[in-house]
């Protein structure tokens, strides 16, 4: 009903009430193979909602993110989404990306490669002093 308040949305004159799909569509109950008891949810002490129980934290015996990253990657170990993201951002202070580095040590790279075909040539020995250094 146009200009009464708190009649703008929601139900219509004449139609039985709210437009049907209309709303927050209720949150699918989470069904697991032994019943419909999720384990990896745990109550809390206070009666609460549930609450997801922590995961270990995996335990390798590398200290190299790399490896570790291909270790949860391959599937050889369950690790913490913690653990995951410090190994990630560990990541470009342990290993450098190949393209990695900047103009100037680049053009030094290039330089060095090719500095064995330009380098200097010997000065020309004095035959007045003998070949001796003055």
């Amino acid at each position: 009903m146009a200009g009464v308040k708190g009649r703008s949305g929601g139900a219509r004159p004449n139609s039985g009430g709210a437009r049907a799909g209309a709303g927050r569509k209720p949150k699918a109950a989470s069904k697991s193979a032994n019943g419909g008891v999720d384990e990896s949810l745990e109550p809390q002490a206070h009666g609460g909602a549930l609450k997801r129980k922590k995961a270990e934290p995996a335990v390798t015996g590398t200290d190299d993110p790399l490896d570790f990253l291909r270790q949860v990657w391959r599937g050889d170990i369950d690790a913490t989404a913690t653990q995951v993201r410090a190994a990630a951002s560990a990541l470009p202070f342990v290993h450098k990306k190949l393209g990695e580095g900047g103009k100037k040590e680049q053009r030094q790279d290039a330089a060095n490669k090719v500095a064995g075909r330009f380098a200097a040539a010997a000065p020309p020995r004095l035959a007045s002093v003998g070949g001796r250094k003055v």
